[in-house]
């Protein structure tokens, strides 16, 4: 059993209380490390490191937090394989993915604003009498709280603005997936991140989170994940004026019109309902399919899904794996339970799976697909967050886009026509801080990201970011006569 630590002041530390909890490595269903617990004696010990190196650091010239941001993605890179190992042991998606988008993304969000650091500036006023101009300066102490589903590119998604903009952190990674923030820590001591800048700790959402989200001194918090546990950290945070940025949940449309580019089409469902099992907040859950498209395109989907292989997330040709945790696995297999009360139609997969040899008792569940659920049922209200879409038919564009935008969330969607005329009209009526058209999850780090409705509060991104985690303070000054 590994043992892992949490990170205070640039040391590795075991919690004060010595309690510890155990982590699965999901492909076996079987323990492999223990997380620290921790509690607001670490908190302290974190917030009075982060309180003491917060004057130094917020001095640092951006060009000098640049350069160490660049550093940490440099040594990343050169252990990436180390990283993507151990990315896919603690969440049981496929190595491959680990290889080729979590780290490198990861990577990318470092440099990217390393970069932001380089360039972020207030705003300049001139008028006839006056001149007047903006200062953007760190807000202090924040903390991140980031999800399970894309630990450390997640991590540092939220991680990097705030360092960059000249606040000190502390971190918390999900409890179910904690061992790739506990490398990145040993990192950002070799890259010589100065001791307190970067704070970690490990332990429960409802213990350490909460006790983050309730700090006096904590100035602002940034939050990815579940609907339910953004609320009540909005609701703490308000009592204290403190801001936040949430980024939550989606159950998010994939529109296909009768006149998109059939096998391109195809394609991008199948990525955009089982890339990482279905637990990426950006899957498309929700397929709606042109009347006269339907039949066609439901037998080639059950065909295309069918194709894909399950197995050891450790093998090279691995592309389906397993889903992070035993309770989320069952979580997702009583929502298809659900379809099935509902009076939904399984048009292929819906139970759990063994794969052969070390995986045998691993949490896999088989890609799925559903029809003949209305659009108002649970099952297609509701985030299921694993491998299972949904398919419904719809006449024209208004009863499309009704659909579409029928529930709480408004996340993500992708819209597939080769009119583009067609395309711009549609995406202009879709309930979604983010529309994909004849694509899915094509990111660009500059452009605004977040959710409408019950998917979040505010923007992520780089400029975005960097507004969220600093003060804007106005000056102005008459011009000498």
């Amino acid at each position: 059993m590994l043992r892992l630590h949490n990170f205070i002041d640039g040391e590795e530390v075991s919690p004060i209380s010595g309690c510890y909890f155990p982590t699965e490595d999901p492909a076996l269903g079987a323990p492999y490390a223990e997380v620290p617990d921790s509690d607001e004696q670490d908190l302290e010990a974190a917030m009075q490191a982060a309180r003491r190196a917060f004057p130094a650091w917020r001095d640092t010239l951006p060009q000098d937090r640049a350069v160490l941001l660049d550093r940490i993605a440099d040594l990343i890179e050169q252990q990436l394989e180390d990283f993507a190992r151990a990315e896919s042991v603690d969440t049981g998606k496929p190595i491959w993915l680990c290889r080729t988008m979590d780290i490198p993304r990861s990577i990318a969000n470092l440099r990217a604003f390393a970069d932001a650091a380089r360039n972020f500036s207030g705003d300049i006023f001139a008028k006839s009498s006056t001149y007047s101009y903006t200062l953007r300066q760190p807000i202090g102490v924040v903390t991140t709280i980031s999800p399970w589903n894309l630990p450390l590119l997640l991590f540092t998604w939220k991680l990097a603005p705030a360092l960059a903009a000249g606040n000190c952190v502390i971190a918390k990674p999900s409890e179910v997936t904690p061992m790739t923030a506990s490398i990145f820590a040993r990192v950002t001591a070799a890259a010589g991140l100065p001791p307190g800048v970067f704070n970690l700790l490990h332990g429960r959402g409802a213990n350490i989170g909460a006790a983050l989200t309730r700090h006096p001194q904590i100035s602002a918090i940034s939050f990815t994940g579940g609907t339910t546990t953004g609320i009540e950290i909005y609701s703490a945070a308000a009592r204290q004026l403190k801001k936040v940025s949430l980024e939550l949940g989606g159950k998010n449309p994939t529109l296909i019109l009768d006149d998109a580019d059939f096998e391109s089409a195809l394609d991008g469902t199948v990525r955009a309902a089982f890339t990482n099992q279905g637990q990426i907040c950006l899957c498309g859950s929700r397929i709606l399919i042109h009347k006269p498209l339907y039949e066609k395109f439901k037998a080639a989907l059950i065909a295309r899904t069918n194709e894909i292989r399950i197995g050891d997330p450790l093998t090279d040709d691995t592309r389906f794996a397993a889903i992070v945790s035993r309770p989320h696995m069952e979580k997702i297999l009583s929502y298809i339970q659900l379809a099935r009360q509902e009076g939904g139609t399984i048009l292929t997969g819906g139970h759990r799976v063994s794969p052969e040899g070390r995986c045998h008792g691993g949490y896999f569940i088989q890609p799925t697909l559903i029809e003949g659920l209305p659009a108002g049922c649970r099952t297609n209200q509701e985030e299921i967050f694993g491998p299972v879409a949904t398919l419904l038919p719809f006449t024209d564009e208004a009863e499309a886009l009704i659909i579409a935008n029928s529930t709480p969330y408004g996340l993500a969607a992708s819209v597939w026509t080769r009119d583009q005329a067609r395309a711009q009209r549609i995406a202009a009526q879709l309930d979604s801080g983010t529309v994909w058209i004849n694509c899915w999850n094509l990111r660009d780090l500059d452009m605004p990201f977040g959710g409408m409705k019950k998917s979040g509060i505010g923007r992520e991104g780089k400029r975005r970011a960097m507004e969220f985690f600093t003060e804007e303070k106005s000056i102005t000054a008459p011009y000498s006569t």
